[in-house]
C-alpha cells in the first residue's frame, strides 16, 4: 500500500510511535505473577514499533510471505502484542492459539490454518514438539523464555531457536508488505465444543472496529483497562487492546487470569475499568468478603454475562458499574450502557445491526418466547462471516442472510434482549428451566467455597430432556470441607427444584482461553458413585 494507514495495525502503531514515542501505552504487571519481584514488561509505541519491525525483518528471513501463517501460542506477554504488529507489517497473519492446546486439536488447528511456524512459550513447547512430525510445511520454532519455574530448556529440543536470540540484533527498517486492508492479519479459533474448531478470519482492516467498541463502552481519555482475559481470545483484543492501541489508554495486562488478586492489580496501576465474561464474575465473587472490597478506582466492569442472581450484589460489594454486552468473534454486537435497561438483560443491538429471537421457521419470536439470538446488518442486509478453508460452515452459520449465534434467548415487552441458555445446553429439571446463576450466587457466597460451576447430567429418572443438578466446585479448604453442611445451605437458600443433586469437589474448574467453564471435561468425569462426588446424606 503506498499510503500509511492509520486504520491498520501496522500504521497505527507506526503513526503513534512518531507522535507519542514515549507513551507507555501497555503494561505486563508482575504483581500477580511473582508479588512484584520482578519489574512489570512496560511498551511505549516506541518500544512497540521498534521490536514489531525487528519481528516482521526475522519472519521474512525465515521465508514467510505474503499471506503465509504463523502460530502465536503466548500468554499474555509484550512479545504476543509485538508479534501481531510484525504480522501486520510484513503482510503476513498469525494464529493464535490458546498455550494449553496440545495433541490433536493443536495439530488440527496447525494444519487447517497451514501455520509455517510457531511462537510459542517454553510452557506449551513440550506439546508444540510431540505434533510436530504430524505436520507438513511447518518449518521452525521459536521459543519465549519465560523464566517460569519448572519448564524445560530449550537446550532439550532439537531445531528450536530462542526468540529473544532471533530478534536482539536491531534490523533495517521493514516496508509495510500490505496490498490491501482486507489482507488477512489473523485468524482466530472457536472452541471447538461441537466438533473440530473453526477458524475465523479477520483481515487487517477489522482492528480498526475495536477503536469503535472503545467509545461504545464510553472509554474517557484518562480510562487504564485491564485484563487478564488470554490476548488469544476475541475479548482481550476487543474490549482492551485494540481500543487501547488506538485510543493511547495506558492498558494493563496480567499473564492469566486472577481472582485473588484483581483488585490489588487494579488500586496499584489506577485501572478504571476491566473486562468480565460469566464464569469469571461468580469466580471473582466467591472470593472472601474484604473491608476494602469497595475501595479501588475500578468505575466500570465491561461484563458479557454478568450472572442476574448475583448483578446488583456485584456492584454494590466492589462500588462498581456493570455495563453489559453480548458478542461473538464472528460478529453481531448488543449493549446496555450503565443506568439502562433491566438487571440480567444484555442490551439491544448496536445502530446499524438488526438483532432478534427467531424461530425455527426464521420467524421472531412474541416476547417471553425463547429462540436462537440471530443479527444481520440493518435495513435487511446480509450478514457474513468467512471460516477458515470451511465454506460450508460459513454458509451454515449465516443461512437465510442471519448470523446465527447457537444462544437461546428471549426479548421482553420493552425489547430488551436477554440469554437464556447455549443451544442444547439449558437444565431442565421437573418441567422448569432452572437458572444456574441462583444457584452459584449461594454456593460462592460461603466461604468454604473458592469457585463453582452448575451444569447438568441426564436425569437418573431417565425422564427425557431433563437434567440433575451438578455443581463443580473447589473448596477453600478441602480438608475441612462438608458437603451436608453446603447442602444444608443450599436448603436455606433456594428453592428445592434448584438445589443441586450432586456436589463435584475439583482442584480447579476446567475453562478456556476466555475464562469459560468447560462443562465436557467436568461431565467426563464425573459419575454418581465417584469419591469426590457427594449427595445429600452421602460422606459427609
Amino acid at each position: 500500500m503506498a499510503e500509511r494507514n492509520e486504520n491498520l495495525l501496522a500504521g497505527m502503531i507506526a503513526a503513534r510511535a512518531e507522535r507519542s514515542p514515549d507513551l507507555d501505552v501497555l503494561t505486563f504487571e508482575h504483581l500477580s505473577l511473582d508479588g512484584g519481584a520482578t519489574a512489570d514488561e512496560v511498551r511505549t509505541y516506541a518500544d512497540l514499533q521498534t521490536n514489531a519491525n525487528t519481528l516482521a525483518a526475522e519472519l521474512i528471513r525465515r521465508g514467510l510471505g505474503r499471506g503465509d501463517r504463523f502460530a502465536l501460542m503466548l500468554r499474555n506477554h509484550p512479545e504476543f502484542v509485538e508479534a501481531m504488529i510484525a504480522a501486520s507489517i510484513s503482510a503476513t497473519a498469525c494464529v493464535p492459539i490458546d498455550p494449553r492446546t496440545r495433541g490433536e486439536k493443536l495439530a488440527y488447528m496447525l494444519r487447517n490454518s497451514g501455520c509455517k511456524g510457531v511462537i510459542c512459550g517454553d510452557y506449551c513447547l513440550e506439546q508444540v514438539v510431540a505434533v510436530r512430525d504430524q505436520l507438513d510445511g511447518c518449518e521452525w520454532v521459536l521459543a519465549l523464555e519465560s523464566g517460569d519455574a519448572g519448564v524445560p530448556s530449550l537446550a532439550d529440543f532439537a531445531a528450536v531457536d530462542a526468540l529473544g536470540e532471533a530478534i536482539s540484533k536491531p534490523a533495517g527498517t521493514v516496508d509495510l508488505r500490505l496490498e490491501s486492508d482486507t489482507d488477512l492479519l489473523q485468524i482466530i479459533y472457536t472452541s471447538g465444543t461441537t466438533g473440530d474448531p473453526k477458524g475465523v478470519v479477520f483481515p487487517n482492516n477489522r482492528f480498526a472496529g475495536y477503536a469503535i467498541l472503545g467509545h461504545i463502552f464510553g472509554y474517557q481519555p484518562d480510562e487504564r483497562p485491564y485484563t487478564g482475559l488470554s490476548l488469544t481470545h476475541g475479548n482481550a483484543q476487543a474490549v482492551t487492546l485494540g481500543p487501547s492501541l488506538a485510543l493511547g489508554l495506558r492498558a494493563v495486562f496480567s499473564r492469566r487470569f486472577t481472582k485473588s488478586k484483581i483488585w490489588d492489580v487494579c488500586r496499584a496501576h489506577g485501572c478504571t475499568t476491566f473486562s468480565l465474561l460469566g464464569g469469571m464474575s461468580t469466580a471473582i465473587y466467591s472470593e472472601p468478603l474484604r473491608d476494602d472490597d469497595g475501595d479501588n478506582p475500578v468505575r466500570f466492569v465491561v461484563s458479557a454475562g454478568m450472572p442476574s442472581a448475583i448483578w446488583e450484589s456485584f456492584e454494590k460489594r466492589f462500588g462498581v458499574d456493570v455495563f453489559e454486552w453480548y458478542g461473538a468473534v464472528e460478529g453481531g454486537i448488543a449493549i446496555k450502557p450503565v443506568g439502562q435497561g433491566p438487571i440480567g438483560s444484555f442490551g439491544k443491538g448496536i445502530a446499524g445491526l438488526d438483532m432478534r429471537i427467531l424461530d425455527e421457521k426464521d420467524q421472531e419470536c412474541p416476547p417471553g418466547v425463547s429462540g436462537e439470538i440471530c443479527s444481520r446488518p440493518a435495513g435487511g442486509g446480509e450478514a457474513s462471516v468467512e471460516y477458515h478453508d470451511n465454506q460450508e460452515a460459513s454458509a451454515k452459520k449465516t443461512r437465510g442472510g442471519w448470523l446465527r449465534s447457537g444462544d437461546i434467548g428471549h426479548t421482553d415487552e420493552e425489547g430488551w434482549l436477554h440469554f437464556d441458555y447455549r443451544k442444547g445446553g439449558g437444565i431442565r429439571r421437573n418441567g422448569d428451566f432452572i437458572n444456574a446463576g441462583f444457584v452459584e450466587k449461594v454456593i460462592a457466597e460461603q466461604d468454604s467455597v473458592s469457585d463453582v460451576f452448575v451444569y447438568g447430567v441426564p436425569a437418573a429418572s431417565g425422564a427425557p430432556g431433563e437434567k440433575d443438578v451438578v455443581a463443580a466446585l473447589v473448596p477453600a479448604n478441602r480438608a475441612n470441607f462438608s458437603a451436608g453442611a453446603l447442602f444444608a445451605r443450599c436448603r436455606e437458600g433456594l428453592e428445592s427444584n434448584f438445589v443441586p443433586s450432586y456436589l463435584q469437589v475439583v482442584d480447579e474448574i476446567p475453562k478456556t482461553a476466555s475464562e469459560k467453564p468447560q462443562e465436557r471435561f467436568l461431565l467426563a468425569e464425573f459419575a454418581p458413585d465417584a469419591e469426590n462426588v457427594f449427595m445429600e446424606d452421602s460422606r459427609g
